[in-house]
């Protein structure tokens, strides 16, 4: 059986199952774990299912899949996304960093960095960059969300407000046809803007996996945002739009 006709099937299989594994659908359709891993990839791409560890899951514009999935979703992409923007970050600057596994790949380019303030409500975030002696780091407080270390609510937005950064980093769940940045938790999104509101420069990193995706919050546009890295070029309507934004986009 060739992916055209097990692709159509896999989906079926997602919708009754919430989730497909790649052994399982080796083992359904006789075919090599390559090959189940092709065709999820193929399906990913095309935004009809997204990639988790061992398989995939029908994509949702209401509700973010876990924390420890989306950590090893396209790691190598963020990693190279990460570095790309970690050499746009001078030294003896302040600077936020928000919730998110790409801004984390962020702070992981950052432990050679010298004297740096950083501020974030991202405790992952706070933990890698503890190890990097010539960065302060201050954290926001606020609600602890568990499922991803995130601090979010009104204590959060308090605190990002008594500052004005050089730089914030910033990633987002998903991105709209029109260059709208969206993200699944509405507090998550509130402490985003003020961030936004807070800084003079603004870098967003998110892969292209973010343009087959839909959530229902609205952070801002990429209109609003200095630079943009990702690891694919935007489609060509959007790619114009920047250029009229003089948002610049970075492909690394």
């Amino acid at each position: 059986m060739n992916q055209t006709f097990r692709h159509p099937e896999i989906l079926d299989i997602a919708r009754r199952d919430g989730k497909v594994t790649v052994e399982g659908l080796a083992r359904h359709f006789g075919v090599t774990l390559q090959t189940i891993r092709r065709d999820l990839t193929d399906l990913a791409d095309s935004g009809r299912l997204e990639r988790v560890h061992g398989g995939a899951v029908l994509p949702s514009s209401t509700m973010n899949i876990g924390y420890e999935e989306r950590r090893t979703l396209h790691s190598n992409a963020k990693a190279n996304i990460a570095k790309a923007c970690a050499r746009r970050i001078p030294n003896d600057i302040s600077i936020f960093l928000n919730i998110g596994t790409s801004t984390e790949a962020v702070a992981m380019e950052l432990l050679s960095h010298r004297n740096l303030l950083v501020v974030t409500n991202n405790m992952n975030v706070a933990n890698i960059l503890a190890a990097n002696s010539d960065c302060d780091v201050v954290v926001t407080g606020g609600n602890l969300r568990r499922s991803d270390g995130g601090l979010v609510g009104s204590l959060a937005i308090n605190t990002i407000r008594q500052f004005k950064f050089d730089l914030a980093v910033i990633g987002c769940s998903a991105m709209d046809e029109d260059g709208d940045i969206l993200d699944f938790d509405i507090e998550e999104v509130g402490a985003s803007q003020a961030i936004l509101r807070q800084s003079r420069r603004t870098y967003l990193v998110a892969d292209q996996s973010k343009f087959q995706r839909s959530a229902p919050a609205r952070i801002a546009s990429l209109s609003e945002i200095d630079t943009f890295f990702s690891d694919a070029p935007l489609p060509g309507p959007l790619s114009e739009r920047c250029g009229q934004w003089t948002t610049e986009v970075v492909i690394s």
